[in-house]
């Protein structure tokens, strides 16, 4: 007679898979959804027990006997059995609890299919580990958010075509990094909604023969509701595509963030610090302090983006059902993406709350350049009737002239902008009064008046906006949170109120 826990799972193979098989793919998957997915499958399991009582197919005692084994199945015990059950969790968590029982419940499993199974346990992960990188982006918008706030009085250059341009403030800059943390924030939303609609119920592509009630298992598993298709719930993980293609386009902004930061802490600006713990040195040149944190972010935020391209490319030309190739092949790197995207907000997060901006040094480089051309020749054109396009070559000449001559924007020459604007047929009152106004720094920021600008009462507006966004952003992601862990607590309800004994039906 067979064991128990080896006894045959099917009678149309004889034997169990080869080493090759176990050793190359089987086994591998195995640990990988041991570590990843267990707890889901287990959670799927203890819902499924509750739909055979509600359908009568199995009294109270059996289902109590059946949630009692699952709750043994930890990763070290199932693995003594993987072997036996084809290196199959979803087998291997059969053969553990049978193993365990006195009575192996004639029902169970009965009208079941590991596709949508496996594909609801997938999506669960991917949901609650959308949650988590949530959290952490969160968590990085409020650190840009407070760095802002104390920066956005402080002049630095702003840089186009890596060439300075016009006066900002770091407050400013980073007000950009909060607006695109609360874009990734709402990008993400619908991507989890993909995730929280369950498979449960699709059975092996075409639906299921028992009347299962799929919105119950939905409520039971924490989800928003089910995927109403029964065979898209098997044959596609868009969940994955989604949840790393938003991760892969969060990672190219932050890869351009981090781009400004490594310039403007090197030896050509000196613009920004960080405290020595979180700085490196070089092994020959006792003169550099590196930044390699911002590195190493830069180089985390390519694993995102090949992240994306592992799923797409997995997924692509394959025909549309459930297969092994889309729902193992194609997701064996989502859980590391999401690995790196958790690290990289962290590690983002830290240099953020101790980065240090130089003010003097970024005053010192919007007082040396003529950031203020733009203002002069909007000032020619507004108070001394010069056509707009005479104005762009007077203030060009202009400063071509100064530079030649060594002067700065703290060292104007009205000569220069007379001689200037007479090559262009016009005289000029008080060239003086239009330089002091044009290339005054701060004057630079408050003359800007539009919503999103650079002047610090609209960067402090923005923020305001902001962080009101963050606020609620946060209040719906706890929404779905709760929703989540709240299916577990009505699975565990549900189970203490049975009585080992009395009948279901």
């Amino acid at each position: 007679m067979t064991p128990r826990d080896e006894r045959p799972l099917t009678g149309r193979i004889g034997s169990g898979p080869h080493d090759l098989l176990r050793t190359e793919i089987l086994e591998p998957q195995m640990r990988l959804e041991l570590d990843r997915l267990l707890p889901w499958y287990v959670r799927l399991e203890k819902v499924l027990l509750l739909e055979y009582l509600r359908m009568g197919l199995m009294d109270e005692a059996e289902a109590l006997a059946i949630a009692r084994a699952l709750d043994q199945a930890g990763p070290e015990a199932l693995e003594a059995h993987a072997r036996s059950a084809m290196s199959d969790l979803a087998f291997t968590l059969e053969s553990f609890v049978t193993g365990r029982l006195e009575r192996v419940p004639q029902a169970w499993h009965v009208d079941r299919s590991r596709n949508d199974l496996q594909a609801a346990a997938q999506a669960l992960f991917c949901g609650a580990r959308l949650l988590d990188v949530v959290d952490g982006l969160l968590a990085f918008g409020r650190a840009a958010h407070r760095l802002a706030t104390a920066t956005a009085d402080m002049v630095m250059p702003g840089y186009t075509h890596l060439q300075a341009a016009q006066v900002i403030t770091p407050g400013f800059y980073l007000a950009a990094l909060c607006d695109q943390t609360a874009h990734a924030l709402r990008r993400l939303e619908p991507v989890y909604l993909t995730a929280a609609a369950t498979p449960m119920g699709a059975g092996a592509m075409s639906g299921q023969e028992l009347p299962w009630d799929r919105e119950r298992m939905a409520r039971l598993l924490g989800c928003q509701g089910v995927r109403l298709h029964a065979l898209r719930a098997v044959a596609g993980r868009d969940w994955a595509l989604e949840a790393t293609a938003e991760l892969s386009l969060l990672g190219v902004v932050l890869s351009r963030f981090t781009t400004d930061l490594m310039a403007w802490g090197g030896a050509g600006h000196r613009f920004v610090d960080l405290p020595d713990e979180w700085s490196g040195i070089s092994s020959a040149m006792p003169q550099k302090k590196n930044f390699p944190v911002l590195e190493r972010i830069r180089g985390k935020t390519a694993h995102l983006l090949s992240g994306y391209v592992d799923v797409a490319a997995g997924q692509r030309n394959t025909s549309y059902s459930n297969s092994v190739e889309v729902s193992k092949e194609a997701g064996a790197r989502v859980p590391e993406t999401f690995d790196t995207a958790e690290s990289v907000l962290r590690l983002f997060t830290a240099v953020l709350d101790r980065l240090e901006f130089r003010a003097d040094r970024m005053r010192a480089a919007c007082e040396e350049d003529h950031l203020g051309g733009f203002t002069l020749a909007n000032l020619l054109t507004l108070h001394r009737r010069v056509p707009w396009r005479t104005a762009q070559v007077i203030a060009g000449r202009y400063i071509v002239a100064a530079e030649r001559k060594g002067l700065t924007a703290l060292t104007p020459d009205p000569a220069l902008l007379a001689e200037a604007a007479a090559e262009q047929g016009h005289s000029l009152a008080d060239p003086g009064e239009l330089l002091r106004e044009a290339f005054d720094v701060d004057r630079a920021l408050t003359a800007k008046r539009t919503p999103g600008s650079a002047h610090p009462e609209r960067v402090r507006e923005l923020l305001g906006e902001l962080e009101a966004e963050f606020d609620r952003s946060e209040k719906r992601w706890r929404g779905h949170r709760e929703r989540l862990d709240g299916g577990l607590a009505e699975i565990d309800r549900a189970f203490a109120r049975l009585t080992p004994g009395r009948q279901a039906g």
